[in-house]
């Protein structure tokens, strides 16, 4: 295997202006909320597109980034508990997920919507405060070895995050998946964006469906034409993708 690279000298960080990254958060939490609360009983048991994961493993986790973000009492107790196994994000899901165990699908729906007007709040507030710290914990993603500055992780990853489940949900479940240009759109410009900075080669890029687009840069590049949520999904790791869609981003 491959060493990561040495790791890129300056944190990345958000590109989207506060305001924006807010309005996409509540309206995420919003619509997750909507699904998770439509669900069946059946529902909660299906397997996802995250190994070991189903429906209820899934909102458990959601639920833990949501309290994390609310709380920094919280997050200082999840982050203890995931260094003592090792450190990285798949201990901290973890801990989110044997942390409400004991949860029903219903309970962990209704705590997500107690929990949810304050981790807004939390990542508000210690964004403005601190969102131009650096992350001390590097990031690797593939060959690829970064920090990001605490703003990126609150106002992007974050939200990214609660999105792509939300979209693994309906995957595993069937429900229809609600996609907006104003929102979904926005949400996958910005990770348009960021793909073609990760990679800096030219390109056409065409995405179907509500959230989709056209993109381009310079000439002579990879042209590209495919449902815009699956574009997310295959750079999320979720699905696979020859060329520039080998280009992995953060969700």
């Amino acid at each position: 295997m491959t060493a990561p690279a040495p790791a890129l000298s300056r944190p990345r960080t958000a590109a989207l202006d506060r305001d924006t990254a807010y309005r996409l958060a509540a309206t995420e939490y919003a619509r997750i909320h909507a699904v998770l609360r439509d669900l069946s009983a059946d529902d909660w048991n299906r397997s996802t597109d995250c190994p070991g994961w189903d429906v209820t493993a899934m909102a458990a986790h959601v639920l833990g980034m949501a309290e994390m973000a609310a709380s920094v009492r919280e997050m200082a107790r999840q982050q203890r508990l995931a260094g003592k196994a090792g450190g990285g994000i798949d201990a901290l899901t973890d801990v989110q997920v044997r942390t409400h165990a004991g949860l029903d699908g219903p309970a962990i729906v209704t705590a997500l919507e107690t929990t949810t007007p304050r981790a807004l709040r939390g990542r508000r507030r210690m964004s403005r405060i601190a969102g131009r710290v650096k992350l001390p914990e590097e990031q690797v993603m593939a060959d690829v070895r970064e920090y990001w500055r605490i703003g990126f992780l609150l106002d992007v990853v974050l939200t990214r995050d609660v999105w792509m489940h939300r979209v693994d949900v309906c995957r595993a479940t069937g429900h229809e998946l609600e996609l907006t240009p104003g929102h979904d759109g926005v949400l996958v410009a910005d990770v348009v964006a960021e793909w073609a900075q990760r990679h800096g080669r030219p390109y056409r890029l065409v995405l179907t469906g509500p959230a989709g687009g056209r993109w381009s840069s310079g000439t002579g590049g990879e042209e590209l034409e495919l449902d815009a949520v699956e574009f997310c999904r295959v750079l999320s790791g979720r699905g696979s993708g020859a060329g520039l869609l080998g280009q992995q981003v953060p969700f």
